[in-house]
């Protein structure tokens, strides 16, 4: 019989936990329900434990942190991750489950918005945040995706255990989203309904200080999982600027014979030089990246046997 887990990463949701953790039940009697409170001040774990749910503590703050643990620590066939804060249907969770055990998707995106986030949602700065990652992560990893951070996913045994994550906080969930399209893992989108917070249950996400952590991962991961683009737009700057500089030296040499902004000509050159370091940079990496990726496939296969 497949095994159903579902990760709850919990801090300070004391309000909520409970009736996740029964919601949850509910939908899946047979699964177990694990709760990984995040040094939690206000009762939660206390909460989680009477609600029936296996409470576990994570003691490294950050919802990356959390998890990293639970992806470690859990043995499943389908993981399940939600939220601590009630805003996730639980009905939603059988039709994700049966995509995964059936073999139709490594991972399971609950969409929320094409439903009803932008009504429910009181912070036009998180709508715009949204939609701005959802725009840089289908352009630049050739995704079509629709809702990039959503915390409501369902998982394969697969893809959690070969899942590298790095991040710390909230930027967890875009950073999944990028390994699932750089690693072509099947990937489903279902539309699920979401709720705002109830009154008195505050985000733990801070707007802008989250959202830059988030926009930076971005830029970090796309020059990792594609150095040779990404360096070879660097590469391109450094040439046109060094371009642009170098043409006004070379016309004046042309009409006088003579050298007349030798500063100007150094830094032509200096980004010339740039230029090429990023285009080599980028070949090299690009060689060592696939390569990685090729023992590593290998070693999860030798792993699977």
């Amino acid at each position: 019989m497949s095994k159903t887990a579902v990760l709850i990463p919990c801090y300070n949701e004391s309000l909520t936990i409970g009736k996740v953790v029964k919601d949850f039940q509910r939908v899946l009697p047979d699964a177990d329900i694990y709760v990984y409170d995040n040094n939690s001040t206000d009762g939660s774990a206390e909460i989680a434990e009477e609600a029936g749910a296996i409470v576990r503590h994570e003691y490294k703050q950050g919802k990356g942190n959390v998890l990293r643990s639970m992806f470690r620590d859990i043995e499943a066939d389908c993981y399940v991750m939600v939220d601590a804060d009630d805003t996730y249907p639980a009905e939603d969770a059988p039709g994700m489950v049966r995509l995964v055990l059936e073999g139709r998707a490594d991972m399971v995106i609950g969409d929320r918005l094409n439903t009803t986030y932008f009504e429910e949602n009181k912070r036009p700065f998180h709508d715009f945040g949204n939609k701005l990652v959802r725009w840089l992560v289908n352009n630049l990893f050739d995704g079509n995706l629709q809702d990039i951070m959503t915390g409501y996913r369902a998982m394969n045994r697969r893809f959690v255990k070969e899942y590298p994550l790095l991040s710390k906080g909230f930027e967890v969930e875009t950073e999944m989203s990028l390994f699932a399209l750089d690693g072509n893992y099947l990937v489903r989108e279902v539309p699920v309904e979401y709720r705002d917070r109830p009154v008195g249950s505050e985000s733990k996400l801070n707007t802008f200080s989250d959202g830059f952590r988030v926009l930076r991962m971005i830029v970090m991961l796309f020059r990792d999982y594609k150095p040779l683009l990404f360096f070879n737009v660097l590469a391109g700057i450094c040439f046109v600027l060094g371009t642009v500089l170098v043409i006004p030296v070379l016309h004046a040499y042309a009409v006088t014979h003579l050298v007349e902004r030798f500063p100007t000509l150094f830094v032509s050159i200096f980004l010339y030089i740039a230029s090429l370091m990023f285009f080599c940079s980028g070949m090299i990496l690009d060689v060592l990246k696939n390569n990685l990726r090729k023992t590593r496939e290998t070693i999860v296969k030798q792993i699977n046997r």
